[in-house]
């Protein structure tokens, strides 16, 4: 006798449907799974015959074959336990079950307990779009009942999933208070107030989130780089209901949710080690999963000691800060991920740390500083706006107890009313901040007047800037304008985005 479940499949962030046969016939006691399956499929068998016998049911001491349809995809997960269970109990006639209007989602401990699984909320999406209803571990259900209008039973374990399709038990579709989980601003545990002096860099930081323009921060050990990298998620304007949700798919597939908040309410900030390779940024594998990229989309991709990263690795980072996505293909698949995010860095100026520092003397010889400083390619380092250079704190202010700093909160309304002019600006474009701009735009929308003209033009000629870098100039020059509040481009917006070109001066020579 064959019976028909059907599960789902995680293909990358898309979902596809899986039929799972089963045909019990006579013959000498095996399992066969056939489909295309990987390793974790394999053992299904194991899992799913120990958590059959331990839920009161028998499992055939006869030829048993499962097939996991389509054939021609490869199929990864644990995820597929519950429905491959359910077949064999169907198909040796130990229970008449109806099981055709659900997706059954599922991984079997050897007790017969269901267990949590990774990528529920993108399933759930998929189940809304077909108009089915869907089966999900109690640990996944508010996972996947944030998608409005589809019905969602959680069950424990097998035994209660076979009595719930046999009609033995009634449940009612799970409805959590959706409004619970996703209203309510995000909190943050640090605060720009807790930065003591850098007001510069305050500042600057303050233009990066306004136009989401890339930095690079370079200083000596110890004068808060990192510090004030891990503060950029406070001044970005909250998550929008749409963002969220395209994180918490991310974050789900990668399965990094927190089951009792399944919902990404802060913006992301990932900053991965510098030992990482280009895989673990850009993503992959032998089953294919979101990189740091990825994972940071609508958030900050924070790289700490910049040039320590592999030179592959780094230069992985070119096409998504270009594109906002990233394509990866391989043999079989290839599939595109997104990669919206902001990008920030943080370097030594040399590999001691005190190359210019009027603390410390450098003992580095100028061969090593270019070399360490060669490690960051000209491609990559034209992508970053603004290179922002950072002074020791002075002793009055490292021991003051001076706490009335400006927060992060103060900052964070700056930059959400220069994202508001951004967004009538931009409103018949395709673009939505300033760093995105093109030429034709920049002649459109950074009109200089003949003090700022001259300015620049100055600028251009003392300090030798590229064409790249006078675009750059200029769409940092209207975000400053932009978090001012002016229309017109003036002569001090100019000369402070000049300031944040420091690179270009007197490093990469």
């Amino acid at each position: 006798m064959v019976s028909k479940t059907t599960s789902l499949g995680n293909f990358g962030l898309d979902v596809y449907p899986v039929c799972i046969e089963v045909d019990v016939q006579r013959g000498l006691p095996a399992v066969s799974l056939v489909g295309l399956c990987d390793t974790s499929v394999r053992e299904s068998r194991d899992r799913v015959r120990s958590s059959i016998k331990n839920s009161g049911f028998e499992f055939p001491s006869q030829k048993i074959t499962i097939n996991l349809a389509p054939a021609n995809i490869k199929k990864e997960g644990t995820h597929f336990d519950l429905a491959i269970a359910l077949g064999i109990i169907s198909s040796s006639a130990q229970a008449h079950m109806d099981a055709s209007s659900f997706f059954l989602i599922g991984e079997l401990s050897l007790e017969g307990i269901i267990k949590p699984v990774s990528g529920v909320f993108p399933m759930a999406l998929y189940a809304k779009e077909k108009n089915k209803k869907i089966i999900v571990p109690l640990e996944n259900a508010s996972e996947a009942a944030l998608v409005s209008g589809l019905e969602v039973y959680p069950v424990k374990s097998l035994s209660e999933a076979v009595s719930f399709l046999c009609g033995l038990i009634e449940k009612k579709p799970f409805k959590p208070d959706t409004a619970d989980l996703i209203s309510g601003n995000c909190q943050y545990e640090v605060d720009f107030s807790e930065v003591k002096g850098q007001s510069f860099a305050k500042r600057a930081l303050g233009v990066v989130a306004a136009g989401m323009h890339n930095a690079l921060l370079l200083g000596a050990p110890g004068v808060g780089k990192t510090m004030l990298a891990r503060r950029l998620p406070t001044i970005l304007p909250d998550l929008a209901f749409e963002e969220s949700l395209e994180v918490t798919k991310i974050y789900s597939v990668a399965g990094l949710l927190d089951k009792t908040q399944p919902v990404v309410k802060a913006r992301p900030f990932r900053s991965p080690h510098h030992t990482s390779s280009s895989i673990a940024l850009v993503g992959g594998g032998t089953n294919i999963k979101p990189g740091e990229i990825t994972l940071s989309h609508n958030g900050v991709l924070f790289l700490d000691e910049l040039p320590e990263f592999s030179r592959d690795a780094l230069e992985a980072l070119r096409q998504p800060l270009e594109d906002g996505s990233i394509s990866i293909s391989r043999a079989a698949k290839r599939l595109k991920f997104p990669s919206r995010f902001l990008f920030a860095a943080a370097m030594n100026p040399c590999p001691c740390g005190y190359f210019g520092s009027s603390e410390k003397s450098c003992h580095c010889t100028s061969y090593q500083i270019q070399k360490y400083r060669n490690k960051i390619s000209g491609p990559l380092l034209d992508r970053i706006d603004i290179h922002l250079e950072l002074a020791a704190i002075n002793t009055e202010d490292l021991i003051s107890n001076d706490f009335t700093a400006e927060n992060s909160c103060s900052i964070k309304e700056r930059v959400e009313n220069a994202r508001l002019i951004q967004a009538e600006r931009f409103r018949d474009e395709k673009i939505f901040f300033n760093s995105q701009m093109n030429h034709k735009q920049l002649r459109k929308f950074c009109s200089l007047k003949k003090d700022a003209q001259e300015l620049l033009k100055m600028a251009i000629s003392h300090f030798g800037f590229s064409a790249r870098a006078y675009d750059k100039i200029l769409k940092v020059s209207r975000s400053i304008a932009d978090l001012a509040g002016r229309s017109d481009i003036l002569a001090e917006d100019i000369s402070e985005a000049i300031q944040y070109r420091s690179l270009d001066k007197n490093l990469w020579v």
